[in-house]
């Protein structure tokens, strides 16, 4: 199966680049590249793309808002955000995430890592470290957050099991490492994953990370728990 992928940066320059290295790689394809956000849009619906690498800053439309519009568009409900960016600390990175991106990659990412990244969206997982993603949502919704949680629908839904399990998830841990944690197969960690998704109506893992802090179940500066 063919990962149909559209190109969104304002910079041609940048665009060709990442078309070579795709297009080279036998289960990829460049179907379409788009030089504002608003093109994007329409390029992902219409081409019927798996993954849209999305610049953040773009003219008539940016990345963000783009990133939101794809999300909310159940039409476009299989399409993966990877987010593209000069600056991986930038706090534009959690607005797209928060919008409903999957992750985001540097540009000057190696080849090899940006065909893992692709084919690690595109199969419905997201892209997150513990040093990079999560210490960004954690600054991010730090700051903007009032000083009690928000309510989040579903939350009060979870088991003990799945809540514990979001925690981990906040945390960055894959689901060998919330298996090896919690002494479960990595087939029953992501089971409890899915679950959450479910209940709390997420996306993929970036957006249960933004959730988890958004509720309050994780906090800026937590450790991982004990087992």
């Amino acid at each position: 199966m063919t990962i149909r992928v559209v190109l969104a940066d304002d910079q041609a320059l940048i665009r060709a680049g990442f078309r070579l290295i795709i297009d080279s790689e036998p289960g990829f394809e460049v179907v379409a590249e788009a030089g504002d956000g608003q093109a994007a849009v329409d390029l992902a619906r219409s081409r019927r793309a798996d993954v849209v690498l999305m610049d953040i800053r773009m003219p008539r439309l940016d990345g963000i808002e783009a990133t939101r519009r794809i999300g909310a568009d159940d039409d476009l409900a299989g399409v993966r955000v990877l987010v593209l960016t000069t600056f991986e600390n930038d706090d534009n990175v959690v607005l797209a995430l928060q919008a409903g991106a999957s992750g985001f990659l540097g540009k000057s990412v190696a080849p090899a890592e940006l065909l893992r990244a692709i084919r690690v969206v595109a199969g419905g997982e997201a892209l997150l470290s513990p040093q990079a993603t999560t210490a960004l949502v954690s600054r991010f919704l730090t700051e903007l957050r009032s000083s009690s949680p928000h309510r989040i629908p579903g939350l009060d839904l979870l088991t003990e099991r799945e809540q514990q399990v979001l925690v981990l998830v906040a945390h960055g841990l894959s689901n060998d490492d919330i298996a090896d944690r919690l002494f479960v197969s990595p087939l029953t960690a992501k089971t409890h994953v899915n679950r959450a998704m479910t209940k709390l109506n997420a996306r993929d893992r970036a957006q249960l990370v933004v959730l988890a802090y958004q509720g309050g179940l994780v906090r800026q500066g937590d450790r991982l728990p004990n087992d």
